[in-house]
């Protein structure tokens, strides 16, 4: 349980216990969000887990939450000594025959397709990954209906991904490095028959021969039950990554304390004011506490406090699905 949970739940007004007659606030229906969590928590004892990957680089930085726009054509975050920048991409369309500007990728979505890639590419050890059939099993597993808006935005978000070129900078004193790199080499695309919706769509994705020989040694297993039940918010998703490949690098007995402005700087710059990212931040770390509830941290009006916690998938559980 959060600290800040625990002081609520002790609190109680002067007097409250003996007021007789006393009229308590009626219950909030249960959301459909709610429910999936809740609902995902009942199952977590199942020693066997479906999982995902994310890259370790990917859990410390990340993609935009939400559509920054035609307009926006590169877009950064910074993580520490540690600065993301992603380029949009072009690709070949085949029916103009010309290349077409791309999009940024973004949202949840552009997040649960990169991980389904990794984790594909971690089944088969192969950085050819097919992108067809897979795609909408694991979307159906996690609970999206493949179908309509869904499978439109999926495929747009695939194409973004494909195109996009990310910049790796660390800055060290007076020193920097920097890597410039593809996640996807190469992919094809086709277009569907039916013309009222032509959105690109890779049928195979090429991984980067760098990005899947580092994946091979930096990726972090990820509780696919718990990706589908925070599939509805990239911040959450992004949170349950980063405390995966964190909580458990921790060295007892010791823990690591992190202020809101560092976190204000990692997971919500685009929010203007410190006091409204926290409310946001805190929503989305309350719903990730409920699919893992291993993680032990404290909230403060300082920041937060991370404490040694097993990862949500320990190394010996790991249970990668086969192909039927």
């Amino acid at each position: 349980m959060l600290l800040d949970d625990r002081k609520r739940a002790g609190k109680r007004r002067k007097g409250e216990a003996n007021q007789p007659g006393l009229v308590l606030p009626l219950p909030q229906p249960v959301t459909t969000i709610q429910r999936r969590l809740i609902d995902t928590a009942g199952l977590l004892s199942d020693e066997r887990q479906e999982v995902t990957f994310q890259h370790s680089i990917l859990c410390q930085t990340s993609l935009p939450y939400r559509d920054p726009g035609e307009a926006v054509r590169r877009w950064s975050r910074r993580q520490g000594d540690a600065v993301l920048e992603i380029e949009a991409g072009r690709a070949i369309h085949p029916e103009l025959g010309d290349f077409v500007d791309v999009p940024l990728p973004f949202g949840p979505k552009a997040r649960l397709i990169l991980m389904h890639l990794n984790a594909e590419a971690v089944r088969t050890q192969s950085a050819r990954v097919d992108v067809g059939e897979s795609l909408t099993a694991f979307v159906k597993r996690i609970g999206i209906d493949p179908k309509g808006r869904n499978i439109r935005v999926i495929r747009e978000q695939v194409t973004s991904l494909s195109a996009a070129l990310i910049r790796l900078g660390y800055v060290q004193g007076p020193r920097a490095r920097q890597l410039d790199s593809k996640i996807v080499d190469g992919f094809e695309l086709w277009l569907p028959k039916d013309s009222r919706q032509r959105v690109l769509w890779p049928s195979y994705v090429e991984l980067n021969s760098r990005y899947f020989e580092s994946l091979q040694h930096h990726a972090v297993p990820l509780d696919e039950r718990a990706i589908g039940a925070l599939s509805h918010s990239a911040m959450a998703l992004d949170v349950y990554a980063w405390l995966a490949q964190r909580l458990h690098r921790i060295p007892k007995p010791h823990n690591q304390f992190i202020a809101w402005a560092l976190l204000h700087q990692q997971f919500g710059p685009e929010y203007a004011r410190i006091r409204k990212f926290r409310e946001v931040f805190l929503t989305a770390l309350r719903q990730v506490h409920t699919v893992y509830p291993a993680a032990k941290l404290d909230v403060t009006d300082e920041g937060l406090t991370l404490h040694t916690s097993p990862p949500p998938v320990a190394k010996t559980g790991i249970v990668v699905k086969l192909p039927r």
